[in-house]
């Protein structure tokens, strides 16, 4: 159906550009995660245990909840995620001082440096893609994306079916 027949325009000003803006994003999207994830399999890392190893480097002792908070994903999924770096000698969990029916997450060693290689294979696909931009294409692209990040918080919310955006 088109936007014309009942749905309405992605854009007032150019709805063509903005769905095919929205596509370019989501496809790129896949394809950086796509370059990262094969870079950290080569070190035995996952992206989200990578996700999870470099938060804890950035802060230690936070309750699983925190963490799944932080990572954007379910209680269920992080508990997993933990299961197996904890298998693996990454992390630990200790009872939390405050409560002790919670559990505090702290890398180990091998988590920390395990962190530490997955930072640097960032960094360098960082550096060799973005690191190449001027540093005035930097800036713009940083500041429409904090534009965009603004937009999309503000839509957060779902539009009921049926009515028109405002």
């Amino acid at each position: 159906m088109k936007p014309s027949e009942g749905h309405p325009m992605p854009s007032r000003n150019n709805p063509e550009r903005s769905i095919r803006v929205w596509f370019r994003l989501i496809r790129l999207e896949a394809r950086m995660q796509a370059a990262v994830s094969e870079r950290l399999r080569l070190i035995g890392l996952s992206i989200p245990q990578c996700d999870v190893l470099t938060t804890l480097s950035e802060e230690e002792g936070v309750s699983q909840q925190e963490l799944a908070k932080r990572l954007y994903v379910t209680k269920g999924n992080i508990s997993g995620l933990l299961d197996r770096l904890e298998s693996a000698g990454m992390v630990e969990r200790r009872p939390a001082a405050s409560d002790r029916r919670q559990h505090s997450i702290r890398l180990t060693e091998t988590g920390r440096a395990a962190a530490m290689k997955a930072l640097a294979v960032q960094h360098r696909w960082v550096a060799s893609t973005l690191g190449r931009m001027n540093e005035a294409d930097l800036e713009a692209l940083e500041t429409q994306l904090i534009a965009l990040r603004d937009a999309v918080r503000e839509a957060q919310e779902p539009e009921k079916v049926g009515t028109a955006p405002a």
